[in-house]
Formats: C-alpha cells, structure tokens, sequence
C-alpha cells in the first residue's frame, strides 16, 4: 500500500471541499412516456403466482398489483429503525398485495373467483395446518384487517373488529387445533399518534465508549427521541388468540414490540420475542434489546429463554451470541431449540466448532446441547416429519457448504458437500409444507424425502424432483424439465411425487400451470401470449473466454424481424458476482428455453427500440475471499471487452455503438468500466454507490474495512476517478432508496464531481421510489431517459 491512511483521506477532504464549491443545476421536470411500442408490453399482465394448501387439495392464483400512481407512493410514510411504516393503516409501506385472485379444486379442477373487498388489496393466504382455511390480510388506507377464506367454498369474510399491526412483521399465526388464529393487533385505545415538538428542545447525541462497534451504512435509522416516540407507538402490538368460526376471542399478556409470537405444537405455549428500549440509532431494529420469553397462552410468564442486549458490538459477519433462531420442534408437544455461537459470535476465532444447538423440554429449565457444528448454520434448518433436522452449515473463506441430516438424538449424517457457488453439483433443497408448529416440514414418506432444484448443466437450466432415501443418500429422478421447455415444480402434490403441479414455459409457449398425475399431464391454466410482438425477438445463450481462460456468457437477445448480418447499436447489461475459482465462475446459468417477458424498469425493453442486447454479461472476479477485489478493475474491463469481442465476431454489433448499464452493483460496475476503459460509447447507472469511503465497513462481499484495505476501497471507487470518465453517463437514483449503503447522496455527489471535472452526465432523481422503482409514472419516466439517453449518446451518436 502506497498512502498512510491519514494522507489519504486528507487528500479526499481536499477533493471533496473543491466540488462542493460547483453549482448544481437541478431542475424540475414533468414525467416523460417512453415510447408507444414500449408502453403496450409494459402494461401486458403478469403471470399469476401460485398459492398451495398444506394439504394440497387447492391452488389460489394470486393476480399482483403492479405500477401503483406515484400519488399512492406520496402518502404519508414513516421510516423507523430500517422499517417503513405506512401510519394511516398501520401496515408496511410497500408491501407485496394482490388486486385479484382465483381459487382451483385441484380434485375436481373447479374454479371460483375470490371476491376480495372493495377497496383493499390482499396478502398471500396463510393455511391452517389441515389446509380448510387460509387467513388474509387485507390491506385498506386506514386499517389492515384479517379476512377468512374457506376452501370448500372460496368464500371470504372478514373477522369484524380485529385491526392488524402489520408494522412489525407477518402479525398472524394458526394455532395447532387449525380453528383458532393468533394476531398481533393495533392496541385497543392507544390514543393520538405522538406529535413532534414544534421547536428542538436540545441538540441529538450520540457517544461511544472505546470499543470497537462496526456496522454497514443502514438506512431508515431512528434519529431522535421523537423517532423513538414514533417507533413505539406504532410497533407496540397487543396479542389477541381469536376463534375464527365464533369470534370468540382473548388477550395474551400485556402489549409489546413482538418481532414474532408462535403457538407450541400442543397449543399450551407461546414462545414470544419482544424488541424493547435503550434503542440504537445506528442499527436497525433486528439488533436493538429482545427478550425471547414462554408464555401460558393466556400470557402468564413460564421461561425466560435469555435476555439479549443491544447487538452493537457484532464483528464483521459475525452474530449474535447467546440463543438466535429460536423456535418450537414440531416432534415434541413443547420443546424448543435454538442455535449458539462457540466463539463468541465471531468468525475470525479458531475454534473446533461454531455453532451448537440446544434444545429445552416443558418446563425449559434443563436446556442441553443436542448437536454441534464445525461451521456457522446458515438459515433457518428444516425438520423432518419424522423428527430429525436438515441442516445447513457454510464456511465463507473456502465457500464450503455442508449439509447435515442431524438425528432424533443429535448424531450428524453428511448429506452434500460442495462450493456454495458449484450449481452443478447442487442436490436440490427437501420439498417442504406448513407445519402446525410455525415450521415447515419435510415429508418422510417410506423412508425418503422429495428434492427439487434448478438443475443447472452446461446447456442451461433443467428443474428436477428427486426421491432421496434418507438411510442410503441414493436418489431417483423423479421428473425433469424436457430439453426444449422450462418447467418448475410448484408443488409435489403426493408424498411419493407421483402427483405434481408445474408451472412450464417455453420460448413459444407462456407460463401456464398444469397437473401431472402418475405421467398424465392436465392444463389448469390457458393464459395466452401477453405481448406477442416479443415472440419475433431472438435469443441464445453466448459462450467465450476472457483472455486468462475464465469461462463467460451472456444471452444474446437480437430485435424483432433482425436482418442477419445487420450490426446494430447494443447494450451490455450486467452485475459483477465474486468467485473463489474459474470452475465455478465459468458454470452456465440460466435456461435459453425461458419465455421472454420484459416488464418494469428492464433494459430489454431496448428491443423494441431496435438494439441487440447482451443481457446478463458475466463479469466474474475470481480469487480470494480476502483479497479477489484488489484486481477487481482489471477483470471487469477484461470480462466486458471479451464479451465485445464476441458480439462483433457475431456480426451483431457495431463497436462504436455499445452502450454499459447496471443497477446497484451494477451502476457501480457501469461508472468503474467508463472511468477505466474506452469499450463504451455511454453508460446508465441505477442506484448505485460510487464512493466506497461512505462504506468503510464492508459492501456485497468485500469484508476488509477501508482502514485495512485503503488502496483497493479507494482504487475501486469512481467518484475518486471522475475526472477519467469521458463518456457520457445517465445515473438514475430513487429519492428514498432504503438499500444499504446506497444512499441518493452517492448520486448526487457522482453528478457533481463528473460535472465538475468537465464531463457529460444526466442525474434523475425519482420521488418517493425505493431502491427498485415502483411507481406507473416513475417506471414510464425511467424507460424514457434510459431510450433517449442511449438513442442520442448511442445509436445515433
């Protein structure tokens, strides 16, 4: 390393304090139309996405809403400890909802039409572990209420004067007996909301204590005592146990901040957590003060499991110590188990184990250790039905995952070990359902299990469900997706895998659900081709090498009626992953037999404005984990001008006329490849961050903070290399983005140092939209400067 740290963030005051002194024209604009031929397929339908009872007798389809007014995305929203709360109904602003839905006998193949409110929109159904009911949130602009769906009947109604407090996660929970519901509700005569000071009373502070307290640039923090205030009133939520056929209903305990609340498998506890103050204003709510405590149903106290203190000292992808991922064992009527670390949390502590499990039987006062595991588990473990675990465990340095079948009496059975990045050697994940303790299950049926997985080779993509035998690891394909279509299992809809419910698609063919019972196939959906203009698209699945072997791809997409031979102006789209190998890096990802859909903000939406586009661009850096990205820049400039050259030798593209883009990692991609190469005529970045000094701590998988690693935080940063970019560059930002570590600040300052330094940039800053934008009007506006923007500085240039 060449600079002292001190010299070099002198040097970046200096830098900093310069372009500060620029002016910043900003100006506000009316919100532009892309294009007629762009607008007709973005306003085509989306497939519907499946919803299947746990006893698999029915399928609802789920119609989502998509491209709300950005008047909607105006309302009032509350951005507290990295939630957004939506205050008017006491919900998450911008949740997933859907505006219709249709229900499927998959017995009899009867459809009925669910008849949702006027006025609300819908959640996912959540089943009753014997698949008769489902319950519903429906989301209105003043409450979020509970609405009841019978399966016989299709029929819905809603569960009168219970509001749900939807602002601190999923409020809802099936108790075991499948008749009973548990809902966090709005607490009953809470009074006004909290009302902020007309005048400051003091300054805000802030202090530490010597001790070392990384954490990642979040977003969304509480920033005041009246934050606080708000964070209480609207996250404090009162557990209700409701009978959804009487209405019968009854509190349990007092009120609180619940992160989760879940009904022991016999029906006799709750196990609850519950956030509580001296709050953070530098971590997100997932760390503040919890409290994971047994209660009798009726809320009488009968275990504390531990009291957790503020997690503010947590290393670099280190956890929590003491109990975490606490829940019930579905094989007991009250047992509960939970994961901790053996090295205090810390991944860079040698120790023979990291992990281990416990496990606590009514009363819960003799916990034990059940198991223990050299590496950290990674996710949530699944159990089987017949009472045994399917656990996962990841060692990041080498990217070894592990998966264990963890015994009824703790003993480990080594199921799969591979890199975490080797797609073709990925056995799949164990089919699961709901279960009635709050878990999902296995089936265990004659001693085997069901896999499903993508089943990545090197001609693409072809999905599988295996049957494994649990005691001798060998598995049989049960089914495979044809070679010429893309075909997913949805569901095993019979424990042996005879009966399946598929989703298939082909490049001619859209998505459509059917049933293949014992081989016999059945359509249960018709849906037609919602914008057959893209069936005259072309694409395939492109292959090469960068100059030192690494294998890449991309897929070609070429427009509609393309004349062959014809050299046409293209946009390469990508997002740099990190690999450990070339193996791995040069696997195939993807399938070429998908049907081509393009909706939202996509840059495929070019097609239709007559480029070719090299869609997905692998741009892998390889090496270690702990040092891969202080070469980052020469093997991003190599990968994007291998995949040039390529399109050339096709005879596709015109060299002079090849436009950059990406999002997030992608925009920060797009800066780096403009400031360090002249492959590209223009590029458009999207949310990204472009000064990595604003996050010192870490970002996607760099885990060296800048003061270990100063030369590569600064060298990979395009805003201190501004001054290089002589192409032109359109960055796009939405004004509440809530991404971690890509604040619109990175944005605007990007605009204003490639101004200052005299170069050609565009910035456009969304209101209201998030990190991905969701608004009909910011969506139409995007697509419009992304097709002017290349049309002037690219096609026509």
């Amino acid at each position: 390393m060449g600079h002292s740290v001190s010299g070099i963030l002198d040097k970046m005051t200096r830098t900093i304090s310069f372009l500060a002194c620029a002016a910043i024209a900003f100006a506000q604009s009316t919100y532009k139309k892309p294009p007629e031929a762009i607008r007709k397929v973005l306003n085509a339908p989306a497939t519907p996405a499946p919803n299947v009872n746990p006893t698999r007798t029915h399928l609802v389809l789920l119609e989502p809403d998509r491209y709300p007014p950005v008047s909607e995305l105006a309302e009032p929203m509350l951005r507290l400890a990295g939630r957004r709360i939506n205050p008017r109904n006491n919900g998450p602003r911008g949740e997933v909802s859907y505006g219709k839905a249709e229900m499927i006998d998959l017995t009899t193949l009867r459809r009925t039409p669910l008849a949702i409110p006027a006025g609300a929109r819908v959640g996912a159904p959540q089943w009753s572990a014997d698949g008769k009911m489902a319950a519903l949130l429906a989301y209105y602009p003043d409450r979020v209420d509970v609405l009841m769906l019978t399966a016989t009947t299709g029929s819905l109604r809603v569960l009168p004067g219970l509001h749900a407090n939807a602002a601190f996660g999923d409020p809802i929970e099936w108790m075991p007996d499948s008749k009973r519901l548990l809902v966090r509700t709005v607490v009953p005569a809470r009074g006004p909301a909290p009302q902020e000071p007309p005048t400051a009373i003091g300054p805000d502070v802030q202090e530490s204590f010597g001790r070392a307290a990384p954490a990642p640039t979040y977003q969304d923090l509480l920033k005041s005592e009246f934050d606080e205030k708000l964070f209480d009133y609207y996250c404090t939520s009162q557990i209700v146990i409701v009978d959804v056929l009487s209405g019968q209903r009854s509190e349990a305990g007092k009120p609180g901040i619940f992160s989760s609340a879940t009904p022991s498998p016999d029906g006799k506890y709750l196990l609850t957590q519950r956030v509580h103050r001296p709050y953070s204003w530098v971590l997100p709510s997932q760390r503040f003060p919890l409290d994971i405590e047994i209660w009798q149903t009726g809320g009488a106290l009968v275990k504390q499991i531990a009291a957790q203190p503020l997690a503010d000292r947590i290393p670099i992808d280190g956890v929590r110590t003491g109990p975490r991922n606490v829940g019930w064992a579905p094989e007991q009527p009250a047992a509960i188990v939970w994961w901790e670390a053996m090295d205090g949390g810390n991944p860079k502590e040698k120790v023979p184990h990291r992990d281990r499990l416990m496990r606590a039987v009514a009363p819960f006062d003799q916990p034990r250790e059940f198991t223990k595991l050299e590496e950290r588990i990674q996710g949530f473990p699944l159990w089987t039905s017949d009472g045994r675990m399917w656990a996962n465990e990841y060692e990041r340095r080498s990217r070894r995952l592990r998966t264990f079948l963890v015994g009824k009496e703790g003993g480990l059975t080594l199921v799969e070990s591979r890199n975490q990045q080797d797609r073709y050697r990925d056995i799949g994940a164990p089919v699961s359902t709901p279960g009635d303790s709050g878990r999902r299950i296995v089936t265990v049926d004659n001693g085997s299990i069901l896999l499903t997985g993508t089943g990545a080779t090197p001609a693409g993509d072809r999905p599988f469900l295996d049957r494994m035998d649990l005691a001798t690891k060998q598995k049989k394909r049960l089914f495979t997706s044809a070679e010429d279509v893309y075909e997913t299992v949805v569901a095993a809809l019979t424990p042996d895998g005879s009966k399946l419910l598929t989703r298939r698609e082909s490049p001619s063919e859209p998505p459509n659900y059917h049933l293949i019972d014992n081989g016999k196939r059945t359509a249960l959906t018709t849906f037609t081709d919602p914008a057959p203009e893209l069936r005259r698209v072309t694409k395939k699945l492109v292959t090469y090498n960068r100059p030192d072997g690494v294998a890449l791809r991309f897929t070609l997409y070429l427009p509609p009626d393309y004349k062959e031979g014809t050299r046409l102006p293209t946009v390469m789209w990508a997002y740099p992953r990190d690999y450990s190998d070339a193996d791995t890096a040069g696997q195939m990802t993807g399938s070429p037999n998908r049907f081509t859909t393009v909706s939202g903000i996509s840059h495929l939406f070019f097609l239709l404005q007559g480029y070719a586009i090299l869609d997905d661009a692998t741009l892998p850096v390889v090496g270690d984990l702990e040092s891969f990205n202080n070469s980052y820049i020469e093997q991003i400039v190599a990968g994007a001008k291998a995949a040039i050259e390529k399109a050339v030798e096709l005879g596709v593209t015109d060299p002079r006329r090849v436009g950059v883009g990406g999002h997030s990692y992608g925009a920060f991609m797009t800066a780096n490849l403009l400031a360090h190469s002249d492959l590209f005529a223009a590029g458009i970045a999207r949310s990204g961050a472009y000064n990595r000094t604003l996050t010192p701590f870490g970002f996607q998988t760099e885990r060296r903070t800048l003061w270990e690693a100063p030369d590569t935080y600064l060298r990979m940063s395009p805003f201190l290399n501004a001054n290089k970019i002589n192409e032109p560059i359109l960055l796009i930002h939405g004004a509440a983005d809530n991404n971690t570590g890509t604040f619109p600040i990175q944005s605007e300052r990007m605009y204003t140092a490639i101004r200052g330094n005299g170069g050609t940039v565009r910035f456009v800053l969304l209101p209201y939209e998030s990190h991905g934008y969701s608004g009909r009007e910011s969506v139409e506006h995007t697509l419009a400067e992304m097709v002017e923007w290349f049309d002037k500085h690219v096609k026509n240039r």
